[in-house]
């Protein structure tokens, strides 16, 4: 049976972490020293970190109908005024964790927040790293029942310009998106990737 080598926490040591910008987001430079492979240790590694924290995202799927709860926003990340691809994603709910927060409550506040989507059921699905090589993310991806003929319409806090647009779509739908390339940021295709291998599954627990 193969097997990785099992290092740990204390195999890297960081000789300097300072914030060099603090804003929506923080910024920090990290010098830091790991052990190697083949023994020994490397020499001093000088990164740029985004910290960002933790992120929580809902698959808010109805099992009755077979639907997805889908929302769309702006994002600033993707735009490129070379391209013709737009900058409003079609996503799922999602939103960061704060302090004193914890995933499960944020994954259902950003439901109602978002989409106005009441969630039952609710259960974790996975947790992820986001690009851990230059971004501190964790994000933990949950799924929930939803009947989807409740929710609908623009959602959003207006104090932070939230201006969010949301889409029921049948499951089948949503993953010909996402094989299409219409849906396009990870943590969709994460968590449809995932449904699509669970929703049986979810049917015979829900229905």
């Amino acid at each position: 049976m193969y097997q990785f080598q099992q290092f740990t926490q204390k195999d890297i040591e960081i000789l300097k972490d300072e914030t060099i910008y603090q804003g929506f987001f923080k910024l920090n430079k990290v010098q830091f020293k790991h052990k190697l492979f083949a023994g020994g240790w490397s020499g001093t590694v000088t990164r740029e970190l985004l910290v960002k924290g933790a992120a929580s995202a809902m698959v808010a799927y109805d099992p009755v109908l077979d639907n997805v709860v889908l929302v769309e926003q702006v994002r600033i990340g993707a735009y490129d005024p070379t391209s013709t691809q737009s900058p409003w994603l079609l996503e799922l709910i999602a939103g960061m964790v704060e302090e004193g927060e914890t995933p499960e409550s944020v994954a259902l506040r950003e439901s109602e927040e978002e989409a106005g989507a009441k969630i039952s059921h609710m259960q974790h699905c996975l947790s992820v790293w986001d690009s851990p090589g230059g971004v501190l993310e964790r994000i933990h991806v949950f799924v929930g029942k939803v009947d989807s003929t409740t929710v609908g319409g623009l959602h959003g806090l207006a104090e932070e310009n939230e201006d969010i647009r949301v889409h029921v779509v049948s499951r089948e739908t949503a993953y010909q998106w996402l094989c299409e390339g219409k849906i396009d940021n990870g943590i969709a295709v994460i968590g449809l990737q995932w449904l699509e291998l669970n929703y049986r599954k979810l049917k015979e627990q829900w229905l």
